[in-house]
């Protein structure tokens, strides 16, 4: 994972705070607040250690996100995911 955040190319510069949500919820939450995103930007989410930091990272790569970077901040994580570029429909 790669730490190449650019703000500047976030819709929402805030982050979305994910602490105190358990899973499955956080990662529900997480997959709502990315849909709201243009393809390729990125968007900051802090996550708690224990199950959401060891699930909602593996659960939007097999969504075909990309996960930035993960980073251990005092009592939480920082995840930055890049929304996938929609997948192309195949020709009829």
């Amino acid at each position: 994972m790669t730490t190449d955040f650019d703000p500047a190319i976030a819709t929402n510069p805030k982050p979305v705070d994910l602490r105190g949500v358990p899973c499955p919820l956080s990662f529900v939450r997480a997959k709502l607040q990315i849909e709201k995103i243009a393809a390729g930007e990125q968007l900051e989410i802090w996550l708690d250690g224990g199950e959401p930091i060891e699930q909602v990272p593996n659960s939007l790569v097999v969504d075909g996100h990309i996960v930035r970077s993960v980073e251990p901040r005092d009592g939480y994580f920082a995840l930055i995911v890049q929304k996938a570029q929609p997948k192309a429909q195949p020709e009829a």
